[in-house]
């Protein structure tokens, strides 16, 4: 029975990642900030763990307790919707700590173990904002283009150590608490700079214009990383959500 190990699973992708594996009998790691035991169901094969991706110490001994891993699945993130000149340097280095930097610590910690085995897949969750640029976007964009390149590279490293590296790319989530929670922080921040407000207007009422149709469903997250997960002929860049493969041409 195999093993995956899924940051960030306290709500959204993360949760119904960790779900979906589980009901194929996987064992599954599910990890979060701060635990909570009702998020998942119980099982056997269910564990849930505190792990901090910003932090060394926590990811020891997340591992410790995860033991050998499978298929890693960076997805624990920040989200941030701001113009640059609206986002306080304290809070880009939170967003780079969390999104790149941490995907990149992780991507560390399990590879010994998995180029010993000489079989393993690291799953990097980024953005299709990635994919075209956007305003309001700049610095949140910026933490997830560097995980895309990190991964094209780090790739190719592990070939031949038979350890596949793909990047799942979801488009725009409404159903996930991606937007509140990033609307949330900046709030907390002091919202938009007043001169900002006619581009503020635009890209929210580009937003009420997007047909639902045209949006990206958890389901498709969950399948494009089941795909990147089991599929070695998947490609390394994979878009989930209409509107991400709209984007990706």
């Amino acid at each position: 029975m195999k093993t995956v190990l899924i940051t960030g699973c306290s709500s959204g992708f993360g949760a119904e990642i960790a779900r979906f594996f589980w009901g194929k009998g996987w064992k599954v790691v599910a990890t979060m900030r701060a635990p909570r035991e009702d998020i998942l169901p119980p099982s056997e094969k269910l564990k849930i763990i505190a792990l901090d991706v910003r932090s060394p110490e926590s990811i020891r001994a997340a591992l410790n307790v995860a033991g050998p891993v499978d298929v890693l699945v960076n997805n624990a993130g920040i989200g941030w919707l701001n113009a640059v000149e609206g986002t306080p340097m304290d809070i880009v280095r939170d967003i780079f700590e969390t999104n790149t930097l941490g995907t990149i610590a992780m991507t560390q910690a399990v590879l010994p173990q998995m180029r010993e085995r000489q079989e393993g897949v690291i799953v990097n969750i980024t953005s299709s904002v990635t994919l075209k640029p956007l305003p309001l976007l700049s610095v949140y964009t910026a933490s997830k283009a560097a995980v895309n390149a990190f991964s094209e590279s780090v790739a190719l490293e592990l070939e031949p150590f038979n350890v596949r590296v793909r990047i799942v790319l979801p488009g725009r989530a409404p159903d996930t608490r991606f937007s509140e929670t990033a609307r949330t922080r900046m709030q907390k921040q002091g919202g938009f700079p007043e001169a900002y407000s006619s581009v503020v207007s635009d890209v929210f009422a580009s937003w009420e214009q997007q047909p639902e149709t045209a949006l990206t469903k958890p389901s498709a997250v969950v399948e494009a990383v089941w795909r990147a997960a089991k599929d070695p002929s998947s490609p390394i860049r994979i878009p989930a959500g209409a509107d991400a493969e709209a984007l990706a041409g």
